[in-house]
């Protein structure tokens, strides 16, 4: 009891002095209060396989109550490694959905790790290859993450080539062997379509994510699949993706509305597709459900408060993001693992809110 109250007592000296400046906490600090040796601490810090649970918490709780914060300067130094996960994302990405549940949950995963995250945003008009080539060339992170995933994505390849530690938001075409966590996609386009189907629906409009992402392939597949099992006409927005603003998908919606055939179905791959086709189709004097249904992919609980009567199909995003970090944090510790793989399978949310 006297020897707990003395590392207490020593522990409480620690954070005073540090929340005075007089002292910065090392390993060394968290060694001697721990009894442990400065090498079991820095293993224990860095999630080494070889240090028990308990020793690994115990000596986490001890840092964060002194306020330790590595040097990465010092351990790039002596390790070579930066401790540094980097979120490569598009500027232009909404924060409302997808990415700002990405961010959150591959931050939350980090947490009591070495590892912290940082975000490398490019713009749209850049060449995505750019901020991928400058993380490999200096070595500003040990592992990336990034998503909007092409068939035959030359990220991929030119990370696999410079054997660079990364996992992927989605899939590609090639048959390249690398972490990644996927939407099923073509299983969305099947079920999208199946529940219209149900409902009567026999015009079906789909506004899909940019021809060019992989996803999207795969989501027109699913729906061209499932509609030749039925007498379902199917087309594609041409001129508007998931991703357009609410003003373009307003005018493209009112466009095909005006027809003197108009659909009576609509496949929205994400929340703000589906605002705007229900929201248009009411302005034109249809009413959803009953003239009109709408399927629509969310990653935030939101449609079910816009609408009651959307078909939802849910994305767990933030299931993504913990897989992504795991996936990644293993490829760096043990490139030697075979890759951690999987795949979302959707389902119509069974319940509103």
């Amino acid at each position: 009891m006297v020897e707990k109250f003395a590392v207490v007592g020593e522990m409480n000296d620690s954070i005073e002095k540090r929340r005075n400046g007089a002292e910065r906490p090392t390993l060394r600090t968290i060694a001697n209060l721990t009894g442990l040796a400065v090498t079991t601490v820095s293993r224990a810090l860095n999630d080494a396989p070889d240090i028990g649970q308990a020793t690994k918490e115990r000596v986490r709780s001890v840092a964060k109550e002194v306020g330790y914060r590595p040097n990465r300067a010092g351990v790039r130094l002596r390790t070579g490694k930066t401790n540094v996960i980097s979120l490569v994302l598009s500027s232009e990405e909404h924060m409302v959905n997808h990415t700002a549940q990405l961010v959150y949950s591959i931050s939350d995963t980090l947490r009591g790790t070495p590892y912290h995250m940082i975000v490398t945003p490019y713009s749209p008009e850049d060449d995505p290859m750019e901020a991928i080539r400058y993380i490999v060339e200096t070595g500003s992170a040990d592992g990336v993450i990034i998503n909007q995933i092409k068939p035959q994505d030359e990220r991929v390849k030119y990370m696999l080539d410079h054997d660079f530690p990364f996992a992927t938001h989605g899939r590609t075409d090639a048959g390249w062997s690398h972490p990644y966590f996927d939407f099923d996609n073509t299983a969305f386009g099947e079920l999208a379509l199946q529940s219209l189907a149900a409902k009567g629906r026999k015009k079906v409009v789909l506004i899909a994510p940019p021809f060019n992402q992989n996803y999207a392939r795969h989501m027109i597949d699913g729906m061209h699949s499932a509609a030749a099992a039925t007498d379902v006409h199917v087309e594609l927005l041409q001129n508007v993706f998931n991703d357009s603003s609410f003003s373009s998908l307003e005018v493209e919606i009112k466009r095909v509305m005006s027809q003197g055939s108009p659909p009576d179905g609509f496949i929205c791959s994400s929340t703000t597709a589906a605002m705007a086709s229900v929201a248009t189709i009411e302005t034109c004097g249809f009413a959803l459900g009953v003239d009109v249904d709408v399927v629509g992919k969310e990653a935030v609980p939101f449609l079910g408060y816009f609408r009651k009567n959307i078909i939802i199909v849910r994305e767990d995003v933030r299931q993504a993001g913990a897989f992504l970090a795991q996936a990644l944090m293993r490829r760096i510790r043990s490139p030697q693992e075979p890759p951690m793989m999987d795949i979302e399978c959707p389902k119509v949310a069974e319940t509103l809110y």
